[in-house]
């Protein structure tokens, strides 16, 4: 695997999704497992010691996937608000798990289902709660 750039984690987000990949069906395996490993390398701090600039759970993320070339805005969820969010995507979906944690500007290269890998960049966070002071979402 290529780029990895450090981590920051919100304890809380940390926390249930500990919960998450410790429940993950046998088909969400693969993804809990590298999102587990991502929990394990990043730095956990207290909600409030989050910057402005890091991707954390709820956070609506503007990213560009450099491989093909096409930038995005998606809200990182957890599976169960993938209704109630319009613009969606898992933390238990491979792309969602890659941007956890990272902050504007990091790029991280990361292996898709298919045995493709793609190369992410952080372009801007639209909204996040920690900036929002919404520590509990």
């Amino acid at each position: 695997m290529g780029q990895r750039p450090p981590l920051l984690i919100n304890r809380l987000d940390a926390e249930r999704l500990q919960r998450l990949i410790d429940a993950a069906s046998e088909e969400d395996q693969a993804v809990a497992e590298m999102l587990g490993n991502e929990l394990s390398r990043g730095v956990v701090v207290d909600p409030n010691e989050i910057p402005d600039n890091v991707v954390s759970m709820n956070s609506q993320v503007q990213f560009t996937d450099l491989t093909r070339q096409k930038q995005m805005i998606r809200t990182l969820v957890y599976p169960h608000a993938l209704t109630s969010v319009e613009d969606a995507l898992s933390v238990m979906a491979p792309i969602g798990a890659s941007l956890l944690g990272l902050k504007v500007g990091d790029a991280i290269d990361w292996p898709l289902p298919n045995n493709g890998n793609t190369l992410l960049r952080i372009d801007a966070i639209l909204w996040q709660p920690e900036r929002e002071k919404q520590y509990h979402r």
